[in-house]
């Protein structure tokens, strides 16, 4: 019975010291669940749920698209499992495991659709795997038939000869995580840098700048000054000589024309 009414009276504090009241707790809302090697399925179940979401490049959300790349960070991210949305870079995301050992939720690595290349052009997530049998994988596709995310099979058709790695990037050992969030340190936390030491420098003396004289001149003056400044530059004016006049000769008269002589054939008509 004591110890019942200890319970439900207040505690006693010794009086002069001053509590704070009790700090709410704020609301923070749950981040991605963590991942575990059990709880793949949760990984499969999310990815297959983008089935029909249309293939945009470097696309990242399902609101628009996805690519290759962007859709494996996506459907990884929701998890809180960081990868690079560049498929170049996915070759060495997580660690690698044989390919008989490939199970659900683990990253599928192809090469790229041009002949005989060896670099990473495609990625998926591995929905379907066993021992002995095919690997099933979901991915967002660029083909022109069928684009978009789809589910595909690895054995029996082209991905068989791109097939690169399977890696895994969830569960132990990994090394992929989403990174953390930095602590926000207060004024107190940050470390005092010390004050440079300061050399004085002693400053020149202000010249005063010249005063130049006052020309109280008009437009007419200031015109006629520039111009004799500049004669006497420019030095005289050489002299030349002016061309003689040439005076114009007249025509010469025309001496009249004789009438020529007619009395022989005058003669002749006489005859």
């Amino acid at each position: 019975m004591a110890l019942a009414i200890a319970g439900l009276l207040p505690r006693l504090r010794p009086a002069g010291r001053a509590t704070a009241p009790a700090r709410p707790a704020s609301a923070v809302p749950p981040g991605p669940a963590a991942v575990s090697p059990g709880r793949t399925d949760s990984v499969v179940a999310f990815a297959v749920r983008q089935l029909g979401t249309p293939y945009l490049y470097a696309g990242t959300s399902p609101a628009t698209g996805f690519d290759c790349s962007g859709f494996v960070q996506y459907v990884y991210g929701h998890f809180g499992v960081a990868v690079p949305h560049s498929t170049a870079l996915l070759i060495d995301a997580g660690r690698p495991v044989p390919r008989a050992d490939a199970r659900p939720g683990d990253l599928v690595v192809f090469t790229g659709t041009a002949p005989g290349a060896t670099t990473p052009g495609h990625a998926g997530i591995v929905v379907a795997a066993g021992p002995g049998g095919p690997i099933r994988f979901v991915h967002a596709s660029s083909a022109r038939r069928e684009s978009g995310v789809k589910v595909s099979q690895v054995e029996g058709t082209g991905y068989e000869q791109r097939f690169m790695q399977v890696r895994r990037v969830l569960g132990p050992g990994t090394g992929a995580a989403a990174p953390a969030p930095a602590a926000h340190a207060g004024p107190r936390a940050a470390a005092a840098v010390a004050a440079l030491p300061t050399r004085p420098v002693a400053a020149a003396p202000a010249t005063a700048p010249a005063v130049l004289p006052k020309l109280l001149l008009t437009n007419k003056k200031q015109k006629k000054l520039a111009h004799v400044v500049t004669r006497k530059k420019a030095g005289p004016a050489p002299k030349t000589k002016a061309p003689r006049p040439t005076a114009k000769r007249k025509p010469a008269a025309l001496a009249p024309r004789k009438p020529a002589a007619r009395g022989p054939r005058r003669a002749r008509a006489a005859r």
